[in-house]
């Protein structure tokens, strides 16, 4: 596993940031104190100014945090990363179950930040099958950050039950990862440190995307083929966070997918493959799959319609890949992974004709 360099910085930015906002945090792990001596002097020397009680409107109503939390617990995907971007050790954290993961079930990025703040056996849910209730339950939260999830009106009522749950505003499994990142430390009672960090990394994207400058513009789609069966296939659209994160990467949503868009409420839509002849502007593709994937569609008369498959302007995620799990992206996994995704694009892009 590479060395992750910008994590230490990242994480140490974080504290010098709450220094400055005069505003602290620390929380403890139930089996031992998971904050390293860094954290504990931010928290000995800083003051909380966040005024409670706080109301979060969201899809089910909203949610009332009477004081500051201090037990952080988290469900569903990438919520652990603001707890820990922000440097407060969550008390139990959801399983990873997507890409490649740790022996601890956790994506690389959360698991390195773990241990940058001291925790190197954190308590991970076995929540793959529903949500692990009862060992919700034994980490006594005072919070459950929830804010990209799927959780219907049924699991956010148990978990209610456990401690006050801050789920998505609208949508499930379309919250951004900026939206993401401030309703999550809007729960914790840092909502303005969300904020900066989420500044932070903007920043960090504008400067690695303006090394590319040929990326800008193109029109670009993530897909999901089954290598079984071209009959169907489907397209994210911009409200899912995998197509969203290609504008944030300066790439266009192509015209075709926008139109599809418009018409849907959901995250993504399905094509037929006989449809494939309406997606003739899109230049470049993410899909998950291989070369033989790609060999395959680029043989189908229909499918090598779309311009991105006959060229083989494709980028190819295998599903257990780091970056196959961060094209769904998290405050941490941007930072991570960023300078791999950039580079397969740009491979790709080299191939549109």
């Amino acid at each position: 596993m590479r060395t992750r360099k910008w994590l230490k910085v990242f994480l140490g930015m974080t504290m010098s940031m709450m220094l400055m906002a005069g505003c602290g945090n620390s929380a403890s792990n139930p089996s031992e104190d998971a904050t390293n001596d860094t954290s504990e002097a931010v928290t000995a020397e800083a003051e909380d100014t966040t005024q409670y009680p706080i109301t979060i409107q969201h899809a089910y109503g909203e949610t009332i945090i009477e004081s500051k939390p201090e037990r952080i617990a988290t469900v569903g995907w990438g919520n652990q990363d603001t707890s820990l971007a922000l440097g407060v050790v969550p008390v139990g954290v959801s399983a990873a179950n997507y890409g490649k993961v740790t022996e601890n079930k956790l994506h690389l990025w959360t698991s390195d930040a773990f241990t940058a703040l001291g925790e190197e056996n954190p308590v991970v849910f076995d929540d793959l099958d529903g949500f692990d209730y009862e060992g919700i339950s034994d980490t006594n939260p005072d919070v459950i950050l929830a804010a990209y999830s799927g959780m219907t009106q049924e699991e956010y009522d148990m978990l209610s039950e456990i401690a006050p749950v801050v789920p998505y505003t609208d949508q499930p499994w379309q919250t951004t990862w900026r939206d993401q990142t401030i309703l999550n430390a809007t729960g914790m009672g840092m909502k303005e440190e969300g904020e900066a960090k989420v500044a932070e990394v903007e920043e960090l994207i504008a400067q690695k995307t303006a090394q590319y400058p040929e990326l800008a513009g193109t029109n670009t789609a993530f897909a999901w083929i089954s290598p079984d069966d071209f009959s169907t296939f489907y397209i994210y659209l911009p409200a899912d966070p995998r197509a969203g994160f290609l504008e944030d990467l300066g790439l266009s949503v192509p015209e075709s997918v926008q139109k599809m868009a418009n018409s849907a409420t959901d995250f993504s839509v399905t094509v037929s493959r006989e449809n494939a002849d309406q997606l003739s502007d899109i230049d470049m593709m993410i899909v998950y799959g291989d070369e033989s994937l790609l060999t395959a569609l680029q043989k189908d008369k229909l499918m090598s319609q779309i311009p991105a498959i006959k060229n083989g302007a494709v980028i190819l995620l295998d599903s257990t890949s780091a970056l196959a799990a961060a094209t769904t992206p998290s405050i941490l996994s941007i930072p991570d992974q960023i300078d791999d995704y950039l580079a397969l694009l740009v491979e790709a892009h080299g191939k549109i004709k």
